[in-house]
């Protein structure tokens, strides 16, 4: 049977754009106006594959225009009227706007982009920081062109994603930005609309208040860094497919909080000095930086995303701004892997037995039904076996309850039908809820295998035949079912089969069941429009979210073992997942969670709890995180 590493990166694609100046330092360039960036995508076992973007056109170098019709604010130049505070006058949100999350105190707004070819970018990208917010409380995320007067004084605080470079912005949002006492979190483009022309009467108060000049401030296009320093961790970035970093040009030390650094090195990883884009003679410059009521950090931080990704340290910057008091935790969790009928009963004691002796509560992603509709691995005869079919291994289940272990559902049968989804159509190889298939090719056009080969990629192509919300919660009703005829009580909990599932299939599985354990998929149009799965963004989360689907997501953020390469995939060893494990120390109330197949040795997960709890992480169960 296969073993199959979840997925751990971002399907969308990626924004990378500069920033206004009136002159160019040597070496500085700057981008068209509504440009695009690479595409980003998953790791993961299988790995996700979708069409990529085409490569963002050269900048010119000439001097980029404001968007047409820029007026610049005058909060800070003028007597203005501050924006109203949250209340019964409260400013009301648009009809764009969507609305989701949990049930704590804070409210987050967030403010997209929408212009231009790449504008679904921003709606992508506003899902994955709602979604982090969501932690929190509710999330409200509209288009910043449908913003209304007064709004950031209607939450708790605003995030504005800024992945269209000239995105027109209102300048009611730049005067409230300005004026309100609220935190306000900037990544990337168009900061330098607070601040208009350099010299200008905005900019100059912007400079006085602030302690820093967008209108003197580039992005990094020399040394494009490969790690983020934040908070003592040292973060990976994908080069590749990641955008330039704004370098800010500090003006005035003092008032500025210089969070997180991006580390400038060679082509061998040593630390040089900075490019002098960078405006500084360090082999550092700032990533995320805070002055007044303002966060600013350079870049979209969901270009691309694995576990030890810079994407962990933004999901911290959220903390000061929504729950500034929050009582640093750190607590793990593990999960055993794609137990089905099949798995051997007295390995399954065995681990139950070594994770009770060192007081680690854990999960079991049980899945009830195992079928080779073809006879696959079965000379060609078709098998199907249920839970109460194995009287020794339901034995072996209770056990582990009793050993401190919940049982989960893994989907009904973890596969699709009796064709190859993409493997062999047998229960644990394949996906459940989502087409996928084996390319010879990463991208298109795709040369599909059949069978799939270990060179092959493999390439999520969209929702399957007969896809809907009914269908998706007959089949996980049906699995629920088979737990209570082999004598179980229903699980409370759902993982979904290889972490992917159409919306409609969401929507149906969240009839079922109020709680996922897993990471997941969200396709462009979730916030408004037609849903197209040629542009999916993939997350995990290092918290428990409510994500934008309305579910509570336990979060799975630490991958699996995976001790061979497979499709395309690295190998994922002890060492890796300690790592990830290390640098989510980072996140304030951080969660260090990882799944295990236990028909690999016990060593291998031995190695792996006691090297999570020599960082100082408390096992827990996951119906006892909070959040």
């Amino acid at each position: 049977m296969r073993f199959h590493r979840a997925l751990t990166a971002v399907a969308a694609a990626v924004l990378t754009t500069p920033l206004l100046a009136a002159s160019l330092p040597a070496g500085a360039t700057r981008q068209a106006p509504g440009a695009p960036a690479r595409a980003g995508h998953f790791r993961g076992q299988p790995a996700a594959q979708t069409p990529a973007l085409p490569p963002p056109p050269r900048p010119p170098r000439s001097r980029p225009r404001l968007p047409h019709g820029y007026r610049p604010p005058t909060a800070l130049t003028r007597k203005h009227k501050a924006a109203r505070a949250g209340g019964p006058n409260a400013a009301a949100a648009p009809a764009q706007a969507k609305t989701w999350g949990g049930s704590g105190a804070a409210t987050t707004l967030v403010l997209y982009d929408t212009t231009n070819t790449w504008g679904y970018l921003g709606q992508l990208y506003a899902m994955a920081a709602g979604n982090l917010a969501s932690h929190f409380g509710k999330v409200t995320a509209e288009p910043v062109a449908s913003y209304v007067a007064g709004q950031v004084n209607s939450y708790t605080a605003t995030i504005y994603i800024g992945s269209t470079y000239d995105e027109p912005l209102p300048v009611a949002f730049l005067n409230d930005a300005l004026s309100t006492t609220h935190p306000v979190i900037w990544a990337a483009d168009n900061v330098w609309q607070l601040t208009g022309t350099e010299g200008s009467a905005a900019d100059t108060a912007f400079v006085a208040k602030y302690g820093w000049d967008p209108s003197q401030s580039y992005f990094d296009t020399t040394d494009n860094p490969v790690t983020i320093s934040y908070k003592g961790q040292t973060f990976t970035r994908s080069a590749s497919d990641g955008a330039d970093i704004l370098a800010p040009d500090i003006t005035s030390p003092a008032a500025v909080t210089v969070l997180g650094t991006a580390n400038c090195t060679d082509s061998s990883g040593s630390p040089v000095n900075c490019a002098p884009i960078a405006q500084t003679t360090a082999a550092s410059f700032p990533w995320a930086i805070r002055s007044a009521n303002l966060t600013y950090v350079g870049e979209v931080p969901f270009s691309y995303i694995s576990e030890t990704d810079r994407y962990v340290a933004f999901s911290d910057l959220l903390f000061p701004a929504l729950a500034p008091g929050a009582a640093p935790s750190h607590l793990a969790l593990v999960r055993l892997e794609d137990v089905d009928p099949t798995a051997d009963p007295a390995t399954l004691r065995q681990f139950a037995d070594y994770l009770s002796s060192q007081h680690v509560p854990f999960s079991v992603g049980v899945i009830p039904e195992y079928t080779d509709p073809n006879g696959y691995y079965n000379g060609g005869t078709r098998q199907t076996i249920t839970l109460a079919q194995e009287p020794a291994l339901v034995a072996a289940l209770k056990y582990m309850q009793s050993k401190g272990g919940t049982i989960i559902e893994h989907g009904y049968t973890h596969q699709y039908s009796n064709i190859a989804n993409p493997y062999d159509g047998v229960t644990g190889d394949d996906a459940e809820f989502y087409r996928a298939q084996c390319s010879a090719t990463r991208q298109p056009p795709y040369t599909f295998d059949t069978p799939c080969q270990n060179s092959d990629y493999v390439v999520w192509t969209g929702p399957l035949p007969g896809d809907s919300a009914a269908w998706a919660a007959g089949r996980a009703t049906a699995g629920r079912r088979l737990f209570t005829k082999a004598g179980l009580s229903q699980p409370a909990i759902w993982e979904t089969p290889h972490y992917f599932a159409s919306a409609a299939d969401y929507a149906g599985i969240d009839t079922v069941y109020a709680t996922r354990y897993e990471r997941e998929i969200f396709p462009s149009g979730l916030l408004g429009g037609p849903l197209d799965y040629t542009h999916i963004l993939g997350q995990f989360f290092p918290y428990v979210v409510h994500d934008a689907y309305g579910e509570k997501l336990i979060p799975e953020n630490l991958g699996n073992y995976e001790p061979v390469e497979e499709n395309n995939n690295p190998p994922r060893l002890p060492a890796d997942i300690i790592r990830s494990a290390q640098v989510n120390l980072a996140v304030t109330q951080g969660v260090a969670s990882f799944f295990f197949h236990p028909t690999y040795p016990l060593s291998d997960l031995q190695q792996i709890v006691a090297g999570i709890k020599g960082l100082g992480y408390t096992f827990v169960s996951p119906a006892s995180l909070p959040g």
